[in-house]
């Protein structure tokens, strides 16, 4: 990818770094996760729409990100590093983006990719998406469709609404009531995003509340959203359209889907306690640590603070055991990143995980439902898919471990069964761990510093 932001050269897969990790010394010490990624992307986007300077502190610097910072750019932002985890970026305003001169190439980043789809594409400009091998088998239609709806044209796209696809937005976005087929954050935020160069009033109705980042950060912007309830566990988000979002500051909270591989580690690791700083509280994204709990994770927060519109905390992780439980399909859009790691709790676990309605992670950077089953098996940990449902039947601590997990790409997979080598008796390799930069680019020194044992 170029200086801009765009791609200026075609796509090579580098040969696979297969990383290990085995058991050693417990845990230790005190570790900050990254810059929250969805946080990240959300503060890049609405610094392009907002007028003026938008300074951003603690942004998670995992190439995801910077692909967003690049498409930015190439839509007329002016983004700048200042130094680690602190940039600036002066806004084009909304109905101010620039038709790119090139390819917008998100690599892997689904949610960079879909987020920018609703807030370019609410433009009059033709933009055209692309992505690496991963991010070109994962469906977009779901964003397509309320797009179109709203006026947006699809010029061209790969078979099965996928990309690469250009799309050309109309003069202003047609306001629309749209109910998401899907517990998405994204479909939401995507729509939201199209919203704001509308001239009237976007409302979005989802039938189970997914994480409220774009909604909080939209009015932390100067955007009119109001959030009602609906149904019983549903919400309906409206948004005025064609607002002056205003430059602001925004400060990153530790990523709490980061967080949790350091978490699980600790728990699963005998003798090991750990302190993680500063990791977002907010209850659309807590449901690891609620399951955890319900486990018996000694898991306790400490100095709980508000960090740019966010709750924080810091967590004091213990080693601890587990006992299965059963996960509620209602709990997943409060988790959906955290499954490949609860899977890795559970086969610590005393008794039998079921983790039920996980279709979402058959979409997401691999088919992960597979992928999880696969590792477990590398693993020697009994396991069954029924349904769109994963049980996990525990081995009271005593993993044999030894085997090798594909990662598909999946950063999430990767980092899950690393998690899993530092406590199974023979440990874990995973057949590629470059991916890994994506979204924790400093996951395996920061694991080291804790006394963990993993080699490239």
């Amino acid at each position: 990818m170029g200086p801009s932001g765009i791609r200026d050269v075609p796509h090579a897969q580098s040969a696979p770094s297969p990383v290990a990790a085995g058991p050693g010394l417990p845990l230790r010490g005190r570790l900050r996760a990254p810059g929250d990624k969805s946080i990240s992307h959300r503060a890049l986007i609405l610094g392009l729409l907002a007028i003026g300077e938008t300074r951003v502190e603690g942004l998670l610097e995992g190439d995801d990100v910077l692909r967003t910072a690049g498409a930015c750019r190439a839509l007329g932002a002016g983004v700048t590093r200042e130094a680690e985890g602190r940039w600036r970026v002066r806004g084009a305003g909304v109905g101010g983006l620039v038709e790119p001169a090139g390819v917008l190439d998100f690599g892997n980043a689904g949610t960079g990719a879909r987020l920018m789809m609703g807030a370019a594409g609410g433009h009059p400009v033709a933009a055209t998406f692309d992505g690496d091998a991963s991010l070109r088998k994962r469906p977009m239609r779901r964003i397509l469709d309320p797009l179109v709806r709203m006026g947006v044209t699809v010029v061209s796209e790969a078979e099965g609404g996928r990309v690469p696809l250009t799309l050309r937005g109309p003069r202003e976005t047609i306001p629309i009531v749209y109910e998401t087929p899907a517990a998405s954050a994204q479909i939401k935020s995507a729509v939201l995003l199209a919203g704001l160069n509308s001239p009237g009033r976007t409302t979005v109705i989802e039938r189970e509340a997914t994480r409220d980042h774009t909604e909080r950060m939209l009015r932390h912007f100067g955007a009119e959203v109001t959030v009602e309830p609906h149904g019983p566990h549903g919400r309906a988000v409206g948004l005025r359209g064609q607002p002056e979002l205003r430059g602001s500051t925004v400060v990153v909270p530790s990523d709490p889907s980061s967080a949790a591989f350091p978490l699980v580690a600790a728990l699963v690791t005998p003798g090991s306690e750990i302190v993680l700083e500063g990791v977002m509280m907010n209850p659309l994204r807590t449901g690891l640590i609620t399951t955890l709990l319900e486990m018996g994770a000694d898991i306790e927060r400490l100095n709980e603070r508000d960090e740019g519109g966010e709750t924080v905390a810091d967590l004091r992780v213990r080693a601890s055991r587990l006992a299965g439980v059963d996960v509620p399909a209602a709990r997943a859009p409060t988790m959906i990143d955290e499954y490949p790691i609860l899977a890795v709790a559970a086969a610590f676990a005393d008794g039998t995980t079921r983790m039920r309605a996980l279709h979402e992670l058959r979409v997401k950077e691999s088919d992960r439902l597979a992928a999880v089953a696969a590792g477990l098996k590398a693993a020697g940990v009994p396991h069954a898919i029924e349904g769109d449902d994963l049980i996990v039947h525990g081995a009271s601590g005593r993993v044999r471990g030894g085997g090798a997990a594909a990662t598909h790409l999946d950063h999430r997979i990767a980092m899950s069964f690393l998690v899993m080598g530092l406590a199974a008796q023979d440990g874990m390799t995973v057949d590629d761990g470059a991916m890994i930069a994506t979204s924790f680019p400093t996951f395996i020194p920061l694991m080291r510093t804790l006394g963990a044992s993993i080699r490239t």
